[in-house]
């Protein structure tokens, strides 16, 4: 393709083709045969930059792999002394998961390429596979995103469960953790754009093939405990029980009815230990996570705090004791005002709703959004199903992401010059 398509162009589908069919070719880099699961700087994540080198090849990219494993393509504008336009999403991805979640906003940086490959640009662009987001193997998202923006020196000394380092990881990676500091995106940041499926039902729901994200929700996640006393299930009286998991369930349906009465707040207990774990024992400790997420972060703290006085107040009634512990918090990052209203104005010059959506799920532009100027295009996630072997988009949907980007793309430069 050596000139950008028009609408209706048959070029926009034969791009979103090849775009697809990179994800298809990406989704055989796996740790596990027959799944998608490629963790940070697992071994797979060698084919995975190899395949996109290929693309970038052809298009004249210069392209590395800095130490902390992010692949990165590069475009030079002519102007030497050019801003960066950073576009990327990450590579890795959970257990057993779908072809796009991640990956299509990085290939589909580089078929945004593709398609102004004869436009000269006054900005640089650096399209990023950003190589931890999801914190599968390591416990901590966002590694190689913090790594772009100067903050994963921290986190060297951070085991996975065989009790392998991050610095050991990227040193059996074979890159130099020496050089981590070399990650760091230097010179004038223009901003950051990211392409992604919706990964929820909300397009769908309203039959929009795109969504405008005006923030990403911030989150808190803990980890709780409630302990009582184990004992016999069939000779200890209902009224002189001291059951951990009683307890732990009000705490969860408190959870779940505070978040449906405060507009916008998701709650949810994804995990349960149940200690002793014994069919004919009253459990003794219950051990469970909560995932609290709100794109004000003022009504995600006061909803927190509330959660945990109720907390209190349950294993008081009950005879219980409990304990709390903060294991991340990330702030709400709304996308950037001035680069947001030129992603609309591209998607109504494209004839699509520009209405806002939040993200629930966080993304690399949360980190990314809170240095540099940050926007986001989500993509229609069929069934609002992801992180699922049957994650899906469909090629509609990925045209019109690709003609609203190129769009994005050139009034961008129209502005930059």
């Amino acid at each position: 393709m050596t000139t950008s398509p028009t609408v209706n162009d048959p070029a926009w589908s034969e791009l979103a083709q090849r775009a697809l069919a990179c994800c298809a070719d990406l989704a055989a880099c796996t740790e596990v045969p027959g799944q998608i699961t490629r963790t940070f700087l697992s071994a797979p994540m060698h084919g995975a930059h190899a395949r996109l080198d290929v693309w970038a090849a052809d298009l004249g990219l210069d392209t590395q792999v800095d130490a902390a494993g992010n692949w990165r393509a590069t475009r030079r504008s002519p102007r030497p002394d050019a801003r960066t336009l950073v576009i990327g999403s990450h590579l890795d991805t959970v257990p057993n998961a779908g072809a796009y979640d991640g990956v299509l906003g990085v290939v589909l940086g580089l078929s945004l390429l593709e398609a102004l490959r004869a436009t000269p640009l006054p900005y640089h662009v650096e399209v990023v596979g950003f190589s931890e987001e999801e914190g599968v193997r390591f416990g901590v998202p966002f590694i190689g995103s913090r790594a772009l923006i100067g903050t994963a020196d921290g986190l060297l000394q951070v085991t996975d469960a065989q009790g392998k380092t991050v610095a050991q990881a990227i040193t059996d990676y074979g890159l130099d953790v020496g050089t981590l500091g070399d990650a760091q995106l230097s010179g004038d940041v223009l901003g950051y754009l990211e392409l992604h499926i919706e990964q929820g039902p909300v397009l769908e729901a309203e039959a929009r093939p795109l969504g405008l994200v005006e923030a990403i929700a911030g989150q808190s996640r803990l980890s709780l405990t409630f302990t009582g006393k184990a004992n016999h299930a069939g000779t200890t009286p209902m009224r002189l029980r001291r059951d951990a998991l009683t307890g732990a369930s009000a705490f969860v349906l408190a959870a779940e009815t505070l978040a449906q009465n405060t507009p916008g707040l998701v709650a949810t207990v994804g995990s349960l230990i149940v200690l002793p774990g014994a069919g004919n024992v009253i459990p003794g400790e219950v051990q469970l996570t909560l995932d609290l997420r709100h794109a004000q972060d003022e009504v995600r703290r006061e909803a927190l705090a509330r959660l945990l006085a109720q907390a209190g107040q349950i294993a008081e009634e009950r005879g219980l004791s409990w304990t709390s512990e903060l294991r991340m918090e990330e702030l709400a990052t709304p996308m950037n005002p001035a680069l947001t209203a030129l992603l609309e104005q591209a998607l109504r010059a494209e004839g699509h709703s520009a209405a806002a959506v939040v993200s629930g799920a966080g993304h690399d532009a949360m980190l990314l959004g809170q240095v540099w100027p940050a926007a986001m295009l989500f993509l229609r996630s069929p069934g609002g199903l992801s992180h699922h072997p049957d994650e899906a988009v469909l090629l509609p949907d990925v045209e019109a992401a690709l003609q609203v980007g190129t769009r994005f793309l050139r009034l961008l430069a129209e502005e930059a010059r």
